[in-house]
């Protein structure tokens, strides 16, 4: 095993691919833990075992990520399935979950909606760490929101699910809430040619791009804010690089009396925006 992880690391890292994805795809393989795999790993694999992992090293190094080949990704603890119909959850994100909970921490019984929720990661994590919570989870793609209720089932989590463009489907319903959370399409439609091939050829388009600034989305959830959030309701959303004093300025044009922070994530990034009405 110790010779195939090397070789593993040596040929992704030639193919500009995460050298340690290769442990990843050994863990799927053999079924393990990390801290199992990292005790046998003079172990020797089968023939078998070879082939799949070779086989699998091939496929990242083309560009098929490694959560498409496991089907998984960790989000807060929990596993969540995913495919290519889905964002893959990012670890930026958890940070965006960690800031809203510590903001809702005194609401009882709170109204949460999560706008794009792919996987269902942000939903779901609410609902599994505030139990008493009235989750929605909406999405523009029917194909997403089936994964979102696939991940909720086995994590035994009610989630109310809905299907629309962002806020649309809270305000046909009329549907107030206490605390909105996004992590929107945030990418500038000219950066795709800079975008990886892992990325931008296996994740859905209409989770990445957000327009010629990447700020489309976040215009139209601001446009429709005062029809869903509550009176002294919070909105949190996750933004690319460098956006947040834009998207700060945007949430304080529509709320210029209210509360705006920009939050930063455990390296120091601004990647988070808060609104306080």
């Amino acid at each position: 095993m110790y010779e195939a992880l090397n070789w593993a690391s040596s040929y992704l890292t030639h193919h500009e691919r995460d050298a340690n994805a290769g442990e990843y795809i050994m863990k799927h393989i053999l079924q393990v833990e990390r801290s199992q795999m990292l005790a046998r790993l003079h172990d020797v694999l089968s023939e078998e075992q070879t082939k799949e992992f070779e086989r699998l090293v091939h496929l990242h190094a083309e560009g098929v990520p490694v959560q498409h080949m496991t089907g998984t990704e960790e989000f807060y603890g929990r596993i969540f399935s995913v495919n290519g119909d889905v964002l893959i959850p990012r670890p930026e994100t958890e940070e965006l979950v960690y800031y809203a909970l510590e903001k809702i921490k005194d609401m009882k019984s709170p109204v949460i909606a999560d706008i794009g929720t792919g996987s269902g990661a942000i939903a779901i994590t609410m609902k599994c760490e505030r139990p008493e919570a009235n989750v929605y989870a909406i999405d523009l793609s029917k194909a997403a929101l089936k994964i979102a209720e696939n991940n909720a089932n086995k994590l035994g989590v009610p989630i109310q699910y809905l299907h629309g463009d962002l806020l649309e489907p809270l305000i046909q319903r009329n549907i107030k809430v206490d605390l909105l959370l996004s992590n929107p399409p945030y990418i500038p439609n000219h950066e795709r040619e800079t975008l990886s091939a892992v990325v931008v050829d296996h994740e859905p388009h209409m989770a990445l791009f957000g327009g010629e600034d990447g700020l489309d989305l976040y215009r139209k959830i601001t446009r429709q804010l005062p029809f869903v959030l509550k009176v002294g309701g919070i909105a949190g959303v996750e933004t690319g690089a460098g956006q947040t004093e834009a998207v700060a300025a945007i949430f304080q044009e529509t709320f210029p009396d209210r509360d705006v922070k920009i939050m930063y994530d455990i390296n120091g990034k601004d990647r988070m925006v808060f609104l306080h009405v």
